[in-house]
């Protein structure tokens, strides 16, 4: 595999999170989720011999179960680069304590901060609509907190939340909660490019062109197929306390060892994109 030269010397790359970073909702055809921290590591092994690349998120944590579950083993990994996205879950239930939240992100990022070369946070992106308003003063006061984190101990931060494009409904998922394939895409450059890559994508915040609304009948019924195919399992899973996280585990962890392992591109021999991974023998 070859390295360009321009390329910055990462060899690795740790993702700890929640469904925005296990990917949901980009889809693969088995069934399985790819998402931007899969777009980005891809990218950054095709200029770096030898990468290794671990995702540990999963859907559904809240930032306590993110770090008693994922940041242990995220420091343990000593990465060049691990990304840290967490908190919105949190600022979705209706009995948030923020004092907490800031407590708890604030002891994910001074235990991660010092086992790696660089550190990235980020301000998550938010869809436009009703959503989004009422939950606006919460995330704006998780986004300050990653501010003041990332200026503190010199993390790096991707500011998704004032991309003009992905605050657009297109890029979201019928669930209203996760973002499609190019809406993943669109985050893997943002990152990309705050790590200091050379673009390949200058205009990932322009917003998508202009299209027509959906008729008023097609929007009704996308509200109801969204109430009942998302919104109320969402409701019954905060009322009985489940998550869709339950029992799971982020890709790169092995549940029988409670250990995270590394994988890394399947064919170090090409020099074109990643297509697959092979687990990193321990």
């Amino acid at each position: 595999m070859q390295t360009n030269p321009t390329s910055p010397p990462y060899t690795s790359l740790v993702a700890v999170g929640d469904s925005f970073t296990e990917g949901m909702s980009d889809r693969l055809p088995d069934g399985s989720y790819r998402g931007w921290a899969d777009v980005l590591a891809a990218r950054m092994a095709a200029s770096a011999p030898g990468f290794r690349y671990a995702n540990l998120a999963v859907r559904g944590k809240l930032i306590g179960q993110i770090v008693d579950e994922q940041i242990d083993l995220a420091a343990a990994m000593n990465a060049d680069v691990v990304t840290l996205v967490g908190g919105l879950n949190d600022t979705l239930r209706p009995k948030c304590d923020m004092g907490r939240v800031r407590g708890l992100l604030t002891e994910a990022v001074e235990r991660l901060a010092p086992s790696c070369k660089h550190l990235v946070l980020m301000r998550s992106p938010g869809r436009r609509g009703p959503v989004l308003e009422r939950f606006r003063p919460r995330m704006e006061e998780l986004f300050a907190m990653v501010d003041e984190l990332a200026a503190r101990h010199g993390a790096l931060v991707v500011d998704l939340y004032d991309a003009p494009a992905l605050g657009d409904p297109r890029l979201w998922d019928v669930d209203r909660l996760h973002l499609t394939a190019e809406g993943h895409r669109r985050v893997a450059e943002a990152v990309w490019q705050t790590l200091g890559y050379e673009p390949e994508d200058t205009e990932w915040r322009v917003p998508m062109p202009a299209t027509a609304p959906p008729a008023w009948l097609d929007r009704r019924v996308a509200d109801v197929r969204f109430a009942r195919q998302h919104l109320l399992p969402w409701i019954g899973r905060r009322l009985t306390g489940r998550s869709s996280g339950d029992g799971r585990t982020g890709a790169q962890v092995s549940a029988e060892l409670g250990k995270a392992f590394w994988v890394t591109p399947a064919d170090h021999t090409n020099p074109g994109p990643v297509t697959d991974w092979r687990q990193v023998e321990p």
